[in-house]
């Protein structure tokens, strides 16, 4: 059931019940943690919710379907209630509709990006798209012999991505650090 429609929806309303009361399993206990509170709640109360909320009017862009009386911080939406903390609505556009790129743009992006890392620490990758390199792919069936136990096969995708992220490490640690995207913004 992995990496279908319907995994994503049970882990969406997973995701969407565990955090659902926030609020009831944390207390803050000391004062640094009250006053972090606070602040998380004073900067959420004009963050905007949905496309609705009036605090899109901080902004200077209309709320959807807008009305007389709407007033930026006074927002009714569940994501402005202290004990949700932000956990009621969605925080940020889906990176397609503020990037205008795919996630297979920006799946492309990241590979072109490890790749970079890893050529400047001479690292050697197996490159699928060589064509001197043969490659057959297959579906393997349920009672296909080469095709091991789920428990094996996921302990090596945990190792692989354990090895992947060392040798990342690695080649970054070799390369001249990077100015972030944020840095560079400001």
């Amino acid at each position: 059931m992995a990496d279908t429609p319907r995994s994503r929806k049970l882990i969406g309303y997973l995701t969407k019940y565990l955090v659902k009361g926030v609020a009831e399993c944390h207390e803050p206990q000391t004062d640094a943690q009250r006053e972090h509170v606070e602040k998380m709640a004073e900067a959420l109360r004009y963050e905007p919710c949905s496309p609705t909320c009036a605090n899109w009017l901080r902004y200077g862009v209309q709320p959807k379907n807008a009305r007389r009386g709407l007033t930026p911080g006074f927002c009714k939406g569940k994501a402005h209630r202290r004990e949700h903390l932000g956990y009621g609505g969605r925080r940020v556009l889906v990176s397609r509709k503020w990037s205008g790129k795919t996630l297979a743009d920006h799946r492309a992006d990241r590979k072109a990006w490890a790749l970079a890392r890893l050529a400047e620490a001479d690292i050697p990758v197996l490159d699928a798209a060589d064509p001197g390199a043969v490659h057959v792919w297959e579906r393997a069936g349920p009672g296909d012999p080469d095709v091991r136990p789920v428990e094996h096969r996921l302990l090596l995708l945990i190792n692989e991505r354990i090895q992947q992220r060392t040798q990342l490490d690695q080649a970054t640690q070799h390369t001249t650090p990077e100015i972030s995207a944020t840095v560079e913004a400001a």
